[in-house]
């Protein structure tokens, strides 16, 4: 089975994008430390909406994402990210299939 790929959009309340970065530290740092079958995630700034984040995320397996996705660490987050959120973060999971780093 190849690697799964995850595209998430997260528009921050107007303003609140600073906060909604750094409300997702300790995220990033659970990753970094306990999940060794995430290979890439990835905060980005968008350069065109001064409100919006895209994570870029890549899993071993649909195994993996499903532990990263249920974990204590997501639920925490979840919390921490409600108020500085404008709306649910949009989702996309890709099958990649070609390209330079596969």
């Amino acid at each position: 089975m190849s690697n799964v790929v995850v595209i998430a959009k997260i528009t921050a309340v107007e303003g609140k994008r600073s906060e909604l970065i750094e409300a997702m530290g300790p995220m990033m740092e659970h990753v970094k430390a306990n999940e060794p079958d995430t290979l890439t995630y990835i905060l980005n700034e968008d350069t065109g909406d001064e409100n919006v984040i895209w994570m870029y995320e890549e899993y071993t397996s649909m195994e993996a994402l499903a532990a990263h996705g249920s974990s204590e660490a997501m639920k925490e987050m979840g919390m921490a990210l409600r108020p500085l959120g404008a709306g649910r973060p949009e989702i996309t999971v890709l099958n990649p299939v070609s390209g330079k780093g596969l």
